[in-house]
């Protein structure tokens, strides 16, 4: 677990759950409680689901594919 910008800390997890859940050394968890309870959610590292979602461009993907690649050839 990382807080943004602060101090490294650490949960102690029991193995069985860690291995169930397949966590490992060096995953951050995102905490927040919900209704009285503790909730833990892995945070991705991929760089791509970082910035998924990111980009607003006003029309739909075929749209924007369609105006990226021209007129298709007909056969």
């Amino acid at each position: 677990m990382k807080a943004n910008g602060a101090a490294r800390k650490q949960l102690l997890i029991p193995r069985r759950l860690r291995e169930r859940l397949g966590l490992r050394p060096g995953d951050v968890l995102e905490l927040r409680e919900r209704r009285g309870h503790l909730v833990a959610t892995k945070t991705s590292r991929d760089p791509v689901d970082r910035v998924y979602g990111v980009l607003k461009l006003g029309a739909s993907t075929d749209h924007v594919m369609r105006r990226l690649r021209g007129r298709a050839d007909t056969v």
